[in-house]
């Protein structure tokens, strides 16, 4: 997968890193590899073709200069950018339907009084990383709308070299995710169906295992530097021990939309200690790892005291009184969060009279105040300005850029996903997963929106900073100007 092949050191596919030694090549790099000894071998039956029946088909070609032949050169079986493409994604629509008629097949032998749980048990293990690989996926796209709009992300978010992975490379990232965990999940099911437990069981543990695995690999391949940069910036949130940078405070507001991945991911690990997958009988509610459990409403609120603590940072070293107004919108989020866990630990009519009203007005304090912090903190509505507008000619730029159903879809969409954004923070809501799962999703998608205006806005106030900063140093320059020519007249 990583060798039998020299590549040369300036190749383009040679993936970034902080090392200075040439690396290996990308993984995705495998299928390029693929295709283009898939294209080799349809060469070399041409050539035994031409060898045979030399009238069949002429693998030289005129020479213009000299009217002599030449034999077509190794080029010119280079595979072309589009026709590789359309062999990737012919390869994952082969590949998908694969493991959805596996999956269907499998589902189907089951017994149908069992089904139901399974289904559930399954979803439980697979769909928190499904979530990952849909933000992967979505940042990419942010990413590719930055590159278009001219707006330096390296810069905003401290990237001093340029080892930073680009567009192309998330989503390279994105695309084993998505190969990978479905794979994973089909392989679960089948082997469940087939009897063979304690292999399907292995499955999600071997799956979470790896994924630690490639995040905290110390050698120089899968993109070193930006794992480790993105592990350093988790300890900085989980210890805000120095300053607040903004990619600092960036990634825990995306860490703040994604609490179901995390409750899910506690629900897991919790089962796999308890040697307790690829089993049915441990679904009760008030089992050590069930959905009644106090870890849920616990790991739920991690994100929010996480981006709490950094706003009371930031408030220490800056002694801005805005990042208190901050802080009060995260900590707005953990009544409801704990408010609604009491629903399964308390008498049912104190919940109703009682609780439950209490519940419902924290859950629209914070998703109003939320909202309004969104749109006239974090954008800044008068910086609505470059981001859909591309440097160079697009589709995209042209039906986006100063409409006005664009802002009334975002600033819309937002009001509704967050007061959607309740649903899943609460755990007695929390019984039909489909419909979880679709808020989850959602959010990740309100939180996509978001980080367009929010990145934009903090590329305009440094582009501010720095207009006034070269105005002033112009003004300087003409006051040394005139000094010195007045000088220059004195007696």
């Amino acid at each position: 997968m990583f060798g039998g092949a020299s590549v040369p050191s300036s190749s383009p596919h040679l993936r970034k890193s902080g090392s200075s030694k040439a690396v290996v090549s990308d993984i995705g790099n495998s299928i390029d590899l693929f295709y283009f000894n898939f294209c080799l071998y349809i060469r070399v039956f041409y050539q035994h073709i031409n060898h045979l029946f030399p009238e069949a088909y002429d693998v030289e070609t005129n020479d213009s200069r000299g009217g002599g032949t030449i034999p077509i050169s190794f080029a010119a079986i280079m595979p072309s950018p589009v026709l590789l493409w359309r062999f990737k994604v012919l390869l994952f629509l082969i590949w998908g339907f694969i493991c959805c008629r596996i999956g269907w097949d499998s589902v189907m032998r089951m017994s149908a009084d069992k089904r139901g749980l399974f289904l559930y048990e399954a979803f439980l293990y697979f769909n928190p990383l499904l979530l990952a690989a849909l933000m992967v996926w979505l940042w990419g796209i942010n990413l590719w709308f930055f590159a278009q709009a001219g707006v330096n992300y390296a810069k905003i978010f401290d990237h001093h070299d340029q080892n930073h992975l680009t567009h192309t490379e998330i989503w390279k990232c994105a695309t084993w995710m998505t190969i990978i965990v479905p794979t994973s999940l089909t392989a679960y099911i089948y082997l469940y169906s087939q009897g063979e437990v304690s292999y399907a069981a292995s499955q999600p543990v071997l799956l979470y295992a790896g994924l630690v695995l490639v995040l905290i690999f110390p050698f120089d391949i899968f993109y070193l530097s930006s794992r480790y940069y993105f592990l350093r910036t988790l300890g900085r949130i989980v210890f805000p021990l120095q300053a607040i940078s903004f990619s600092d405070f960036f990634l825990a507001d995306i860490l703040t939309s994604m609490p179901k991945v995390f409750s899910d991911l506690e629900r897991s690990v919790c089962r796999m200690v308890h040697r307790q997958v690829a089993t049915i009988d441990w679904l009760e509610a008030d089992s050590v790892c069930g959905s009644h459990s106090v870890a849920i409403p616990l790991v739920l609120v991690l994100p929010y005291l996480f981006r709490l603590n950094q706003c009371l940072r930031q408030y220490k070293d800056t002694g801005d009184k805005t990042s208190l107004l901050n802080a009060l919108k995260y900590s707005s989020a953990v009544p409801v969060i704990f408010l609604s866990a009491l629903k399964y630990h308390i008498f049912p009519d104190k919940w109703t009279k009682f609780y439950r009203p209490l519940w419902l007005l924290s859950s629209v304090v914070n998703s109003l105040y939320s909202f309004y912090w969104d749109v006239y903190r974090d954008w800044d509505l008068s910086g609505f300005t470059r981001i859909l507008k591309f440097s160079k000619p697009h589709r995209l730029s042209h039906l986006l850029h100063g409409r006005r159903w664009v802002y009334f879809w975002v600033i819309g969409s937002n009001l509704v996903l967050r007061c959607a954004w309740t649903y899943k923070l609460s755990s007695h809501l929390r019984h039909n997963y489909r419909t979880v799962f679709t808020i989850a999703a959602l959010e990740i998608f309100r939180r996509f929106q978001w980080i367009f205006f929010r990145v934009e806005n903090e590329w305009n106030k440094m582009n501010s900073k720095s207009h006034i900063q070269l105005s002033v140093g112009e003004m300087s320059n003409e006051e040394d100007k005139l000094l010195d020519y007045s000088n220059n007249y004195n007696v």
